[in-house]
């Protein structure tokens, strides 16, 4: 589920899985059906 966020005068889309954090929600959204809900694998 993606979760929307106001943070830094902004609003951001995080996904709950994993915690990653979007400024679109339509990404968060794509992101969010292909997520695994492990740690981002950029993080290493």
């Amino acid at each position: 589920m993606v979760v929307r966020t106001e943070r830094d005068d902004g609003t951001w889309y995080e996904c709950e899985g994993c915690g990653l954090m979007f400024d679109e929600q339509e990404d968060a959204r794509q992101h969010e059906t292909n997520c695994d809900a492990e740690d981002p694998s950029y993080i290493q």
